[in-house]
């Protein structure tokens, strides 16, 4: 049992630091784009391994709260480190439960997971927070959730899709599993 929860430590922190370094490199070579709202974070790749280990879940939280630690500095506030890592967190409990509902052997509906939690969640905080004032305004909510959603979709659906099928022919599942 100490082996297990030692490996599950391992893969969470291991999880948790790519992520950020993956986010924080990203924005520093490509301003903003893993941070603004029309973003194609591709950390966000690695939300399929909830497919793969339960330590993904924390993992992929811890790390998106470094990752948008940089986000505060560059004037997003604590907001996005809070909204953001929640919509992190509800999507990798929701991938992870949803693993095995598949179409053509793909977990279509799961690698949705991301964009609909980052839609609601990021689109409500950057129309709340940073377009309205405080203030709630429902077409804004939609098109700032959209762009967010969209650009979860271009990661999963673009890079996601051939990353899950090439880890699963590979049996990453049995090399991770703990």
């Amino acid at each position: 049992m100490q082996k297990r929860s030692t490996m599950y430590i391992v893969q969470g922190a291991a999880i948790a630091a790519l992520y950020a370094v993956l986010t924080v490199g990203q924005n520093l070579l490509i301003p903003g784009s893993a941070s603004m709202a029309v973003q194609f974070r591709i950390a966000e790749v690695m939300t399929i391994l909830a497919f793969y280990t339960p330590a993904a879940i924390p993992g992929l939280t811890i790390g998106c709260v470094i990752a948008n630690i940089s986000s505060v500095t560059a004037g997003l506030g604590f907001y996005d480190m809070i909204f953001g890592s929640i919509a992190t967190l509800l999507a990798a409990v929701t991938m992870r439960a949803l693993r095995d509902v598949r179409l053509f052997n793909i977990p279509f509906i799961a690698l949705l997971m991301p964009a609909v939690f980052n839609g609601i969640i990021i689109g409500f905080e950057i129309d709340f927070f940073f377009i309205g004032s405080m203030r709630f305004n429902f077409y804004d909510f939609l098109f700032q959730g959209g762009c967010v959603a969209l650009g979860e979709l271009v990661v999963l659906f673009v890079l996601g899709i051939p990353a899950t099928i090439l880890m699963e022919k590979r049996g990453f599942k049995k090399q991770l599993d703990i």
